[in-house]
Formats: structure tokens, sequence, C-alpha cells
């Protein structure tokens, strides 16, 4: 069983649906559940602590590290390498 959703809209944002929803063969409740869902897919789905706890995960192993022109001149070579 669902739950009712009330969402107060504007006169002109509800007639502008009706007619989107109308034109893709759908009723205006329909085209919102659908609107809702895509816009729930597209949200990032981890919460702040899941977000620092990975963070500090991947902060316990050892990345390599120096100096950046030494760093993007090794992986240049390492890439010129590659292309041979």
């Amino acid at each position: 069983m669902g739950t009712r959703l009330q969402v107060i809209l504007e006169d002109d944002e509800l007639a502008e649906i009706r007619q989107v929803a109308a034109a893709q063969r759908m009723t205006v409740a329909e085209w919102v559940r659908q609107a809702l869902r895509r816009a729930r897919a597209t949200e990032p789905r981890l919460v702040a602590e899941q977000k620092l706890r990975v963070v500090r995960e991947s902060a316990r192993y050892g990345y390599p590290s120096g100096d950046i022109a030494e760093l993007l001149d090794q992986t240049a070579r390492g890439r010129a390498e590659a292309d041979t």
C-alpha cells in the first residue's frame, strides 16, 4: 500500500504538467511518480558519514607521492613507452 503525497503547485505549473502528462498519455499522478523516480536515481546515495568512512579507509594505504613535476614526467614517460 502506498502513501498519499500532497504537493501544492502554482496554477500555471500544474497546467503545464497536465499538458506534458497528457502528451505522454499518462495521468498527472503517474507523470509525477516517474519524475520523482528519475530525480531519485540521479541523487547521490552516499550520506556524509559513509563518504567520510571511505576517505578514512583510503587514507590507511600508501600511495605514490613526491614532486608533482617528477610524477607528471614519470607518467608521461610511462604512457610514451606503452604507445611504442
